[in-house]
């Protein structure tokens, strides 16, 4: 989820607002023109330009490199200050960062405190949980550690660490959450249209829901929810899908080499194929390709080919 698929989800619409990529701080903190270079949007007042907000995410486990890094961001434009407690990844868990911090409470209020405190008080600051490590016994310790350091926004993903990405998220927990606190909460796992939208609000009580995966699987959904919850018919074209496929190869040719456009290009497929039956059934094939401008011819032919 770099600039250029937020570019390409800004551009479809339906959403109020990205949350960048972990910006990881690690020995020191980083500097405005990293921030820059890796959140482009930062040069735009912190929007796409499609006008959505773009709130800039950190992750790292020392409060004192975290407050400084955090208004390195600001200085750089970012207009909201993200942290992620929730990536499950062994090799940043394994470093002290993501959801690893979620077996120790202080920590968690450590940094959120100290970003707080480092930034002008009109920046809001929010953070990204899980339920928890292994399990959930420290779950209500860390919403009550966030709250305490004056965070605005709680999104909670409901699974453990430990779960991964099993099904079924569970959103009573994250109900559970919204009772007892006052901060806003977002709720995040297994959301991918309007059914599922409604049914974790009903379970939750939430109002506010992100999006993750289900975004690269389906890059209409937020339109699409938009429009089912409005009332209104949601239709997606096939050749208009191949021909916004396209626009973003070409970004991606505009930001990085030949073989890494390819590779992100392959991997998008790889989501593709979740919500598209075109993609999954040539997915070996697209994968094949051994050019950008070769992936995308393929990609036209499948999805504008006519079923037998």
């Amino acid at each position: 989820m770099d600039h250029t698929m937020r570019a390409l989800l800004s551009k479809i619409g339906g959403m109020d607002y990205f949350v960048s990529e972990f910006v990881r701080v690690t020995q020191q903190p980083i500097p405005t023109s990293s921030f820059i270079r890796l959140v482009p949007e930062h040069q735009n007042q912190g929007r796409t330009e499609h006008k959505h907000p773009v709130h800039t995410q950190l992750l790292g486990s020392n409060a004192e490199l975290m407050a400084e890094s955090a208004l390195h961001a600001v200085l750089a434009g970012a207009t909201h200050i993200d942290v992620n407690f929730g990536c499950p990844a062994k090799r940043v868990n394994g470093h002290g960062g993501g959801s690893v911090l979620l077996e120790t409470p202080q920590t968690l209020h450590d940094i959120m405190s100290g970003i707080r405190k480092k930034l002008p008080a009109h920046i809001p600051v929010s953070a990204k949980i899980r339920l928890g490590f292994n399990d959930e016994a420290l779950l209500f310790d860390n919403v009550a550690a966030i709250e305490a350091a004056g965070t605005n926004t709680l999104t909670v993903h409901g699974r453990t660490k430990k779960d991964g990405y099993k099904p079924p998220a569970r959103w009573e927990k994250i109900g559970s959450i919204q009772d007892k606190t006052g901060m806003t909460v977002v709720a995040n796992g297994d959301i991918i249209d309007a059914n599922t939208l409604l049914r974790c609000q009903s379970i939750t009580g939430c109002r506010h829901f992100m999006i993750g995966r289900g975004a690269l699987n389906n890059p209409f959904a937020f339109h699409q929810i938009r429009k089912q919850l409005n009332g209104e018919v949601s239709t997606s074209d096939a050749t208009d899908f191949a021909e916004l496929f396209a626009h973003y190869a070409l970004a991606l040719q505009n930001n990085y080499d030949d073989i890494s456009a390819l590779g992100r290009l392959k991997q998008w497929c790889g989501h593709l194929k979740f919500e598209f039956n075109p993609v999954n059934h040539h997915l070996y094939d697209l994968r094949r390709s051994q050019t950008v401008t070769e992936l995308v011819n393929k990609f036209r032919e499948i999805m504008t080919e006519k079923p037998l």
